[in-house]
């Protein structure tokens, strides 16, 4: 008998975390995300008798750094994310022992290139941005060349005789990742020569639209989106890349039409808009029933209060996922279902 309690103590000691709990939860990761989660955790902190959850922007990428660094109370619990976690972030988690990941899809947000106010409110296509950022762009031959243009009515002359300035994420962001694939690869399909490369040779023409112009016309801002609005303030001229919701709540803003639709919560919502993407949270099952209220954080998140058409993150500007894929995220991650390396592409 006495060997067997031994036995069965060995046991549960290998089973439990081998950390210390923090008594607060820790959320890492993008700026589009942020104020939707600083939501919840605000409310959660008012609810649940718990502390309110620290949230950080740390920027997508950043993120998932974080996130995949380790098991234990000096790494995050949750990372916000503006896209869907790469392979190759999900076999650092697994290389660093986080190998229960907990993918919860929260909403929709919509890419947005916003000016002040004051300035000239652009109705631009794809292509055009395309021109105006690229670090490379073809001639009326076709071949790539550096981009030459300087100002919008050199690109089209309907467009405003001033200088291209846009002030955009960092490589690490999400919103980067997604602007690059959502405008600047469509943008680039437009042209015969680009879409001729595409198909001989496919490495080649993501290295044309993924690269943006490095001439100081497109400036990399950080991940503050504050400070992009306050320079966008001072120069009406500028253009901003921003996430949907954060323009929607800033009333000094104005979003620009893209491909004659203008981005708002309803185009969104029905698909007219087509540069949106889906938003992303990320638990860390290991933490769960170690850091205090981390199963509590996840059921007030995807609750329909929360998430649903009326729910209180509508109101900044989260587009709702439709009913029937709200109640299986739901479902899903109060379960606590772990992604598998076949799910992440």
């Amino acid at each position: 008998m006495k060997r067997f309690l031994i036995a069965a103590s060995l046991v549960a000691l290998t089973a439990a975390p081998a950390f210390a709990a923090r008594d607060q939860i820790r959320i890492v990761g993008s700026s589009t995300v942020y104020p939707f989660t600083t939501a919840v955790a605000e409310q959660f902190g008012k609810t649940s008798g718990m502390k309110t959850p620290v949230v950080e922007s740390t920027g997508t990428g950043g993120g998932f750094k974080l996130f995949c660094a380790g098991v234990g109370e000096a790494h995050p619990d949750f990372t916000n994310a503006s896209r869907a976690i790469k392979k190759g972030e999900f076999e650092d988690c697994m290389k660093n022992g986080v190998t229960e990941v907990v993918e919860i899809k929260v909403g929709f947000d919509g890419l947005a290139l916003a000016d002040a106010t004051a300035g000239s409110d652009m109705k631009l296509t794809k292509q055009q941005i395309f021109m105006a950022l690229a670090k490379q762009v073809p001639d009326k031959d076709g071949k790539l060349i550096p981009n030459p243009y300087q100002m919008w009515s050199d690109i089209d002359p309907s467009l405003p005789a001033q200088k291209i300035e846009v002030y955009g994420p960092p490589p690490t962001s999400g919103t980067r990742d997604s602007f690059a694939e959502l405008v600047m690869e469509k943008g680039a399909e437009a042209f015969d020569s680009l879409k001729e490369l595409k198909k001989s040779d496919a490495k080649a023409f993501e290295a044309v639209w993924k690269s943006m112009r490095e001439d100081g016309l497109f400036v990399e801002a950080g991940e503050n989106d504050n400070l992009i609005v306050q320079k966008l303030i001072g120069n009406p001229n500028a253009i901003g890349i921003f996430g949907f919701a954060n323009v929607a709540e800033n009333s000094q803003l104005q979003a620009l039409e893209i491909d004659g639709v203008r981005p708002t919560f309803e185009t969104i919502a029905s698909g007219e808009y087509k540069v949106a993407r889906p938003l992303f949270v990320y638990a860390k099952k290991q933490h769960v029933g170690v850091i205090p209220g981390m199963a509590e954080f996840v059921a007030e998140y995807t609750s329909e209060k929360a998430v649903g058409e009326e729910g209180y993150l509508s109101e900044k500007g989260l587009i709702p996922l439709p009913g029937e894929d709200s109640d299986k995220v739901r479902e899903a991650a109060n379960a606590m279902t772990v992604l598998t390396v076949d799910m992440v592409k």
